[in-house]
């Protein structure tokens, strides 16, 4: 072969890998995905919806898709995202990823745009149509992890208080079920009082104050995430000593927690669900309408930070959010993958 063949040849390879590579995306290059998001009055939604943006939108820019379009209902009410749902069916979108209100309350909407030909992802708070794809972490387990570090960390037990997010989201009683599983089965603590904090810290803040009166003495509280800072300004206010807090990855609970480490040793752990799950969902979204055989169930697991990592996770978290990982396509694969 002459080098003038073979570098014709190697430029025919280059050309049909190029080609092939836009064949690649070529079955979802014209495809539009919208994002249905309940809820965004907290530093972990906000977080979420700014991964989803960051990483679409090169999806978008790289020809992978469309479109992909994030969109949040005002309150967090099943009503109003089943409209949402509808209308995003309405506007012909070919795939809907939902962080939903309710497991149950958005299936018939969910039925209608599978009926519509739509494939629907939900993620974080999932739904059980069957129809649907679902994205989560153990979310109980995660609710247990809890109780069972402060099983550890502090043998003799005593009384909890529990901080819990949005009042009926899947989220909220996963988590709940699995720290009162925990103190079952650990059989050291006795949960004193419980309080809604909505995952936000402002929020925790004033239930933790109202409810802090009337409770005996707490060695621990535990939480769901966006709530561990509130609780413990709430705590230093009232002149208590400080129990054992569980936090939920927040940048502000993170620098928190390092400021008392630095200070007096004061040591905890720290555990979420990644905001990025939400560019997960997209990958999987995506995958489902380039015809790729995709389980219906998918777990990720929890991020979870601990003594010897806390400055590292700190150092990675931008102030005013949440410590996070963003999923690529080949993470996705890995993902679905794993499940088959």
């Amino acid at each position: 072969m002459t080098h003038f063949g073979k570098s014709a040849l190697l430029s025919s390879v280059a050309l049909v890998a190029a080609l092939g590579a836009t064949v690649a995306f070529a079955d979802t290059a014209d495809k539009r995905i919208a994002l249905s998001n309940n809820y965004a009055g907290n530093s972990w939604r906000q977080a979420m919806l700014r991964s989803w943006e960051k990483v679409t939108g090169q999806a978008v820019e790289d020809g992978v898709v469309a479109e992909a379009d994030a969109f949040t209902t005002a309150e967090n009410q099943v009503t109003e995202q089943a409209a949402q749902i509808q209308n995003l069916i309405l506007q012909g979108y070919d795939a809907i990823v939902i962080n939903a209100a309710s497991p149950e309350g958005l299936n018939g909407a969910v039925r209608e745009a599978c009926d519509a030909g739509v494939t629907v992802v939900s993620f974080d708070g999932i739904v059980t149509e069957p129809c649907a794809w679902r994205i989560a972490v153990d979310f109980k387990q995660m609710g247990k992890d809890e109780v069972l570090y402060l099983a550890d960390r502090l043998p003799d037990g005593g009384n909890l208080l529990e901080i819990r997010g949005l009042a009926g989201v899947f989220v909220d009683d996963e988590i709940s079920a699995g720290i009162h599983e925990g103190v079952a089965d650990t059989g050291k603590f006795e949960i004193v009082g419980s309080v809604h904090g909505n995952w936000a810290q402002d929020v925790a803040q004033k239930a933790v104050a109202g409810i802090l009166p009337s409770l005996p003495d707490i060695v621990g509280v535990v939480t769901q995430g966006g709530d561990g800072y509130g609780a413990a300004q709430a705590i230093a206010a009232s002149g208590r000593d400080m129990p054992v807090i569980v936090m939920g990855n927040r940048h502000d609970e993170l620098t928190w927690w390092k400021e008392q480490k630095d200070a007096n040793g004061y040591e905890t752990m720290s555990v979420s669900i990644a905001p990025g799950v939400s560019t997960l969902a997209f990958w999987v979204a995506q995958q489902v309408l380039d015809g790729a055989d995709v389980p219906k169930d998918l777990t990720v697991p929890f991020l979870r930070i601990d003594q010897d990592n806390l400055e590292e996770n700190l150092a990675n978290t931008e102030e005013g959010g949440v410590a996070n990982v963003e999923y690529s396509l080949d993470d996705a694969k890995a993902v679905i993958a794993e499940a088959m």
